[in-house]
């Protein structure tokens, strides 16, 4: 029953997982492993104090499963609670110094707290006892990067395609991916919009880069993407669909575009603005506001919350109630660029 409930958790089929995980501690209520995964359901559904709290009573249950406080490490460390997380993630590796998930758990708790070396040094330990271990190269990516290490960062993030629960990037297909090599007419780069709207915009940068050693692109970009997109030079054809998809030779994700041309600080692609809003919407866009809001006043764009089912949602959004403070100041408006269930916070004030 307990392998039966761990394979609906691990398929997302919450409710049947759950429904036999209460069978089980109906009748053994001090089952620590059938504890333990009601912890893990709980967490999934987003309640982390009351994940927290069950996870805890499996490791008084059963106080030397590494497994237990690794992933309550984990939970931890979603909450904010890092020094609870450094001392059970410390816990977790001691206990099994042999499982680079430990080790995992334990360096994303690093890379939170912004000891990066740390949390390099925690993937490597990781890669160490499996060198194809791709949360820990993964972990070396992120940690690379934010201390601008571009070199190994940018190549260590590649394995990010590899991290569990992530789709593939495109239809099944013989197609390499493009290596950086100059393609000739004729043969079209397929760049794949790969990342949520905010990075394809940053990565976007990195089209004409792409343009000047292939002349004929392809992009699959999610249509309200497109416009955006669209200014870049080089961007070519556009499309939303893979049924639209043209013959291409070779393929690449946009976020893969700044390995290639061996990106560093100081050849980050600077022309700026590289996007703008067109004339048309510029005048549109001036003639509104004048309308809607005061002369005179100072006026700042806020937006407060991402999507609610990202991972780390907790540490991009916030509540509107946050800019009360900014608001209050005079001859500010706030203008907001808010988008999504979150736009409905306007109606409170």
């Amino acid at each position: 029953m307990l392998a039966l409930a761990n394979e609906h958790g691990q398929q997302g089929r919450l409710d049947e997982a759950e429904a036999i995980l209460d069978r089980i501690l109906s009748g053994a209520p001090e089952t620590p492993s059938a504890v333990h995964q009601k912890g893990i359901v709980t967490f999934r559904r987003g309640r982390t104090a009351d994940a927290a709290a069950l996870m805890e009573r499996s490791i008084a249950l059963q106080p030397g499963s590494a497994l237990f406080h690794r992933n309550l490490c984990e939970v931890y460390r979603v909450q904010g609670r890092f020094d609870d997380a450094f001392a059970t993630g410390e816990r977790a590796t001691m206990l099994d110094p042999m499982d680079p998930h430990c080790y995992h758990n334990l360096g994303v708790v690093h890379y939170d707290r912004l000891a990066l070396d740390e949390a390099i040094r925690c993937a490597e330990r990781a890669l160490h006892i499996d060198p194809s271990f791709a949360g820990g190269h993964f972990g070396i990516a992120e940690a690379s990067l934010l201390r601008g290490d571009f070199a190994r960062g940018w190549a260590e993030y590649e394995w990010r395609a590899q991290l569990a629960g992530v789709p593939p990037l495109l239809p099944p297909s013989d197609r390499p991916q493009w290596d950086g090599t100059p393609l000739g007419h004729g043969r079209i780069l397929l760049l794949v919009a790969d990342q949520g709207y905010g990075d394809v915009i940053q990565f976007a940068r990195y089209i004409p880069w792409a343009a000047a050693r292939c002349p004929d692109i392809a992009i699959a970009c999610s249509r309200e993407l497109q416009p955006l997109v669209a200014q870049l030079p080089g961007a070519g054809m556009i499309f939303d669909h893979w049924s639209r998809a043209p013959d291409f030779a070779a393929f690449c994700p946009l976020s893969g575009l700044p390995r290639l041309a061996a990106t560093d600080l100081a050849t980050i692609p600077a022309e700026i603005p590289y996007l703008n809003a067109g004339e048309t919407k510029f005048a549109v866009w001036a003639e509104r506001l004048w309308a809607l809001l005061p002369r005179g006043y100072r006026r700042i764009g806020i937006a407060w919350a991402g999507r609610p089912t990202h991972r780390n949602d907790l540490r991009r959004s916030t509540r509107l109630a946050a800019f009360a403070p900014l608001a209050a100041l005079p001859q500010v408006a706030l203008v907001s660029l808010q988008k999504g269930p979150a736009q409905a916070e306007i109606g409170n004030y």
